[in-house]
């Protein structure tokens, strides 16, 4: 690879938009490269030889270029930066998943990823018992120097950053105190939820980050969602449950951190009254879906008393949580 800088910069931003290709796929095509007319010239016969794998994929190299020639322009007006996988900047714990982007794209201060942090997931629809432990648990995590890591969702994920935003605020030395980072289901320029985004400008104002795999322009769209989730789980050693019923959005985030050897708790919380009768009204009803629907059925697995009952620990709050940490591996369990 002997790119002038622009050309590296075009090229990565090209491949980066090329989303039939893996992340070890992208690489194996940038070494194979030398400019961006390299690129432009193959055809998608040429990409799958290199890869060694056939894709039927739609490649219009013109059309990828410009669109990264306009990324280009539009990270630089709204101040948006990127980072390749393997840079020495890029998150440790996200190079180790089976399945890392090959960009991240941010805005905000990327050096708090040094820092250890918590992946905190849950429901939307969260509940007054939740709301509060939820709000305590971020609190403490970064008033103890861990960044709380959520998704910018309503429901658990904005109390997430809320507590940690508050630890930030009320901290004596805020040197001393974690960070909030959000990780996007899109674009960083499209905000989702839209009536988010004052929270993620307090977020940078902070000094928090927000983090995207997709460039600018790309919606918020179901799969990219379940995409979002594998990040946050990736980002963290721990993913911590605060309330979600079976086959939630959350449970996948708690799936993927189990496939990626990374531990999941469960705050108490979940398994409150009001939690619990949530729980059972969802899973009455994807027991009836599951009747006609294989993936409902799937959805069943992805039940928080299940995950309990196989051994995943149940916590009481952030000092149960470090206490946890250091407990072996199946000592708790069995809704605690």
């Amino acid at each position: 690879m002997l790119f002038t800088d622009e050309d590296f910069e075009l090229v990565v931003l090209s491949l980066s938009r090329m989303t039939f290709l893996t992340c070890k796929e992208k690489f194996i095509l940038l070494n194979k490269l030398d400019s961006l007319h390299s690129l432009s010239i193959l055809s998608i016969e040429d990409i799958s030889t290199i890869c060694e794998r056939k894709t039927k994929a739609s490649w219009d190299a013109e059309f990828t270029i410009n669109s990264a020639k306009r990324d280009q322009k539009y990270l630089s007006k709204l101040g948006i930066s990127w980072l390749l996988y393997g840079d020495a900047r890029f998150p440790r714990m996200l190079e180790q998943i089976a399945d890392p982007p090959f960009l991240l794209y941010y805005r905000g201060d990327i050096s708090i990823m040094s820092k250890p942090g918590v992946s905190v997931v849950g429901t939307r629809k969260i509940t007054g018992e939740s709301i509060k432990a939820c709000v305590e648990f971020a609190k403490d995590a970064c008033r103890n120097g861990v960044n709380v890591i959520s998704g910018l969702a309503f429901g658990v994920d904005k109390k997430a950053h809320e507590g940690a935003l508050e630890a930030y605020y009320e901290a004596d030395d805020a040197s001393k105190v974690g960070r909030t980072i959000a990780v996007l289901p899109g674009a960083i320029d499209q905000i989702v939820p839209y009536t988010h985004r004052k929270l993620a400008l307090d977020i940078l104002r902070s000094g928090g980050l927000i983090l995207s795999e997709y460039p600018p322009g790309v919606y918020a769209e179901p799969f990219r969602f379940i995409e979002r989730n594998r990040i946050i789980a990736g980002l963290s050693e721990a993913t911590v449950v605060i309330q979600a019923p079976p086959g939630s959005g959350a449970m996948l985030t708690a799936e993927f951190a189990v496939g990626y050897d990374r531990e999941v708790m469960f705050h108490k919380a979940c398994f409150s009254e009001s939690s619990l009768r949530i729980s059972a009204f969802e899973k009455a009803r994807l027991t009836e879906l599951a009747k006609k629907n294989k993936s409902d059925r799937n959805k069943l697995k992805n039940d928080p008393e299940l995950f309990v009952n196989d051994g995943a620990p149940v916590i009481e709050d952030y000092a149960d949580f470090i206490k946890c940490l250091c407990e072996a591996p199946g000592k708790r369990g069995q809704n605690g």
